[in-house]
């Protein structure tokens, strides 16, 4: 991707964004952008935070929100997206500040999405790459968004991702080969903490094994 961040840069959108969930969650206040960030910290990029309870060194999802679009400013972007991913997810429950020592942040930074261009529906799996690129799936009203991480996540090929993006959007699985329907594809950076309030570290994109 053209846009970069140093990793101090990316280490310190982590730290805000646990940093935004602690005092929302401990005092109900949304912390001011920090006045010391660099310039592109500031730009307007997408950006999603993502919640993973972590016990006995297992992660699982425990919420994500973001921004998909370069409509807000990094920095404003992760606060609000740490606060709502702890609070608006509405597949969980809010977050409670004690379980905040069995979480780990987690920030990715995308790329303006873009158009898939494919003279057939069917050609659309050739034209995307797991563990490169994250979907978007729209047709009328329906959208549906998954990050880059989540095919690893699940050792889904291209097919797949397509088809549960599809049904991330509300749609039937096959929605992807319909006439009409949009496909769009982002990269992203991904950081992440090892551990609760631990080092900060590029996200792996390797698939598993299927041994």
């Amino acid at each position: 991707m053209v846009f970069q961040l140093t990793l101090e840069e990316c280490r310190s959108l982590v730290r805000l964004a646990r940093k935004a969930v602690e005092e929302y969650l401990k005092n109900g206040k949304i912390i001011a952008v920090p006045k010391d960030v660099s310039s592109k910290l500031m730009e307007h990029c997408g950006v999603f935070v993502t919640l993973n309870s972590f016990y006995q060194g297992k992660k699982g999802l425990r919420g994500c929100i973001g921004f998909p679009y370069p409509t807000t400013p990094l920095t404003r972007a992760v606060i609000e997206s740490a606060i709502n991913s702890a609070t608006q997810d509405p597949r969980f429950p809010p977050v409670s500040f004690n379980e905040l020592d069995h979480i780990v942040f987690e920030v990715s930074v995308l790329t303006p999405p873009q158009l898939v261009e494919a003279q057939k529906p069917t050609d659309y799996p050739q034209k995307i790459k797991v563990g490169q690129d994250g979907l978007i799936v729209e047709r009328s009203y329906y959208k549906g968004l998954l990050l880059p991480q989540v095919p690893i996540e699940w050792n889904w090929e291209e097919e797949e991702f397509l088809c549960q993006c599809c049904m991330k959007a509300g749609l039937s699985p096959d929605c992807w080969l319909l006439e009409g329907t949009k496909i769009y594809k982002f990269q992203a950076i991904i950081f992440e903490e090892t551990a609760p309030k631990s080092e900060i570290v590029v996200k792996e994109m390797r698939k598993k094994s299927n041994v």
